[in-house]
This record gives structure tokens, C-alpha cells and sequence, in this order.
């Protein structure tokens, strides 16, 4: 199944979407920024926004969250390093999970819980490679997949630079729809492109 094209653009894509869901949020954190517009410490103690308020006033774990998110968003992206992307992610999403059902976040659990879900199928997808973690033999195969070409860097590469251009010139909502309008067309391109490397990989078989 991991020489098929689709199974292969699947997991290709997904790095991209749950990578890029991370470093979007990443970035208030990094800037000392709170997750929300407004203060939660007028909110019950038990409640969400008051945890939110916790976490945003101890400073430096706030930073550090931040940190934490940006750097496994951006192993996932590049897709060289998303075996290590999905390892680092793992704890941040689990515990992201375990936290949203912990409070009333209404229906944000469903999407952390399938996240989380999507982060483990990565593992299962490398785990030919990952397995060397407890001691067992990995397996490496010998056949040219789509997966591992180099269009998938670039194309990851494209996507951090369409999101940095925006936080650096502004996120207001035209650009934040002019980055939304890049990323489809490049996504499509990367698709378009992968494909028509399937084909000229399956000719020279």
C-alpha cells in the first residue's frame, strides 16, 4: 500500500494540514500574546478561558508551548523530518486532547481527538523506520516512492514562506485570504506535479 500514489499524497498532505494547524497558533505564544482577545481571570476557576489566563501569565511556559508547537509544525511541513515531526508532536497533541475534554471547549475535542488520531497514523505509516526506537531491526525499502521526492521539501518550503510573509506584512483579513487563495494554488500544484512524477516513476519500472 506504501507504493501506492494516494495512500502516498494522503500522508503527504496530512503532514501539511496538521503542521500547518500548529504553527498557526504557534506564534502568538512565541510573541507573548494571549490565545484569546480578552482576559479570562474574571472566568471561573474551572472554566477554560480561566486556564488560558493561567497559562499566558506564567510567561516563559507560555513562550515555551509556543516554541514547542512551531517546531513540530515545521518538522511535519518539511516532510525530510516529519518521522521526528510526528514523534515531538505526539505529547503536545495528547496532551492538547486530554486538556480539551478536561474543559468545556464545546466540540474542540472532536477536532484535538482527531488530530491525535492523524498524528498516531503517521507514526503507523513510518513505523517500518520508527521501530528502531524499541530496539527492533528497521526496514528500508529499496523502491522510489512519490513520498520521499524532493518536490514535497520545496512545496513545504512554499507554505512556511506564504505564512511568514503574512505575519510579517500584516494579518489582516485581505491577507489572510490572499494566503489562504496561495496555499490552495500551491497545494493544487503540488498535487498536479506529484502525480506526473508517479507517472514517469512508474514508466522507468
Amino acid at each position: 500500500m506504501k507504493n501506492k500514489i494516494l495512500p502516498q499524497l494522503c500522508i503527504i498532505y496530512l503532514r501539511y494540514l496538521i503542521g500547518l494547524a500548529f504553527i498557526l497558533p504557534s506564534i502568538p505564544k512565541i510573541k507573548g500574546h494571549r490565545f484569546t482577545r480578552e482576559s479570562g481571570a474574571d472566568n471561573p476557576i474551572n472554566s477554560a478561558w480561566h486556564f488560558f489566563e493561567t497559562l499566558y501569565q506564567s510567561g516563559l511556559y507560555w513562550n515555551f508551548l509556543g516554541w514547542g508547537q512551531l517546531i513540530a509544525g515545521l518538522l511535519l511541513v518539511t516532510q525530510r523530518y516529519s518521522k521526528l515531526g510526528a514523534l515531538v508532536f505526539l505529547p503536545i497533541i495528547a496532551n492538547i486532547f486530554v486538556v480539551t475534554i478536561s474543559y468545556d471547549f464545546h466540540q474542540t475535542h472532536i477536532i484535538t481527538g482527531l488530530m491525535l488520531c492523524a498524528n498516531i497514523l503517521l507514526l503507523v505509516w513510518d513505523w517500518d523506520t520508527l521501530k528502531i526506537i524499541i530496539n527492533k531491526q528497521p526496514t528500508y525499502s529499496t523502491i522510489k516512492r512519490v513520498e520521499s521526492d524532493n518536490l514535497w521539501i520545496i512545496i513545504g518550503v512554499s507554505f512556511i514562506f506564504i505564512m511568514s510573509c503574512v505575519k510579517v506584512f500584516g494579518d489582516s483579513k485581505t491577507s489572510i485570504i490572499l494566503m489562504i487563495l496561495a496555499l490552495f494554488i500551491t497545494g493544487i500544484s503540488g498535487l498536479i506535479l506529484g502525480y506526473k512524477k508517479h507517472k514517469h516513476i512508474k514508466a522507468h519500472q
